[in-house]
């Protein structure tokens, strides 16, 4: 892909952020692209030069917003990011509970009505991030009989129905709470 000069990034994020914005307020399927277009104060045909679709827009929202999680996830892992000047979290688990908090756009959108387009693009993005894991080596296997496709499977679902429960009940847990709930239901089966 080309790479964008500033007046076209600036362009982008107009859309997306103002698509967010429309995001908070009603649902995907309600929101036209005449809505975006008004709401980012562009034109049509800058709608169209950087997405062809508000379903390419929304994947790409996603991407970015999963994207960034994870990768800011990994970057904490390793000292930077988030906790560059701070005692980081043990447990990517834990890290991933971190983010979602500090990112109220994550919220917003998983505790909207049209969630489950969200949770599928989060769930993919959480998916890849713990076959990364498993490849890496951080998570280790006690159970060589499970197939490890089942384990990820069984992870990555676990973890974004407890981020569910964690966002739609409003309770008053830390990540570090959470994380520790989450890390005593899977541990025993890795």
């Amino acid at each position: 892909m080309q790479s964008m000069d500033r007046r076209q990034k600036k362009s982008r994020k107009a859309i997306l952020d103002a698509f967010t914005r429309l995001l908070s307020k009603k649902s995907y399927i309600s929101i036209t692209v005449q809505e975006i277009i008004e709401e980012a104060d562009v034109g049509r045909t800058t709608f169209y030069a950087h997405f062809t679709t508000k379903d390419q827009l929304l994947k790409a929202l996603c991407e970015e917003l999963f994207g960034h999680i994870m990768e800011n996830t990994k970057d904490s892992i390793n000292g930077k990011g988030l906790y560059s000047n701070a005692k980081a979290p043990t447990s990517a688990s834990c890290h991933l509970l971190h983010h979602i908090k500090e990112d109220g756009r994550i919220i917003a959108l998983l505790s909207h009505d049209s969630s489950e387009i969200f949770l599928r693009y989060f769930r993919e993005a959480l998916t890849d991030f713990i076959k990364t894991e498993f490849s890496d080596g951080k998570i280790r296997r006690r159970n060589q009989n499970i197939p490890e496709d089942f384990l990820i499977n069984h992870i990555a679902g676990s973890f974004v129905e407890m981020v569910l429960w964690w966002i739609r009940s409003k309770p008053e847990q830390s990540p570090e709470e959470l994380d520790r709930y989450f890390c005593e239901i899977i541990n025993p089966i890795l």
